[in-house]
C-alpha cells in the first residue's frame, strides 16, 4: 500500500521546537522528492520545505533559518525540525512524496503554537 504517514505534531509555546516525521511505504523512496506543506485555517496550502531525491533542500522564506528538512533513505523517512516556532506557524502540516505524475499525500498532523 502506497502511503505516507506524519507524526510529531502538537502544542508548543512560541519560541519552542517540534520535530515532524513522515514515514513512507509502498514507494521507491530514494527516487522521490519529499516535501512538507502546511495549511492554516482559512488559507491555502503552501509548500514549507522540500528535499529532492538528490538531497537538495529548499524552504519558503518565512521558515528559512528556523526549519530544517532531512531524509533517511535507509528508513524511508523525512523529518522537519522546526525551531523558534511562531504563532503564525500554526497549521496542519502535510507530508508529500512526488515522482513524475505520482503524488502521495499524508493525512496531516496539527501544529499549534501558542503566544
Amino acid at each position: 500500500q502506497v502511503q505516507v504517514v506524519e507524526s510529531g505534531g502538537g502544542l508548543v509555546q512560541a519560541g519552542g521546537s517540534l520535530r515532524l516525521s513522515c514515514a513512507a511505504s509502498g514507494i521507491a523512496f530514494r527516487f522521490y522528492d519529499m516535501g512538507w506543506y502546511r495549511q492554516a485555517p482559512g488559507k491555502q496550502r503552501e509548500l514549507v520545505a522540500i528535499i529532492t531525491s538528490g538531497g537538495s533542500a529548499n524552504y519558503v522564506d518565512s521558515v528559512k533559518g528556523r526549519f530544517t528538512i532531512s531524509r533517511d533513505n535507509a528508513k524511508n523517512t523525512v523529518t522537519l525540525q522546526m525551531n523558534s516556532l511562531k504563532p503564525e506557524d500554526t497549521a496542519v502540516y502535510y507530508c508529500n512524496a512526488k515522482l513524475y505524475t505520482t503524488d502521495v499525500w499524508g493525512k496531516g498532523t496539527l501544529v499549534t503554537v501558542s503566544s
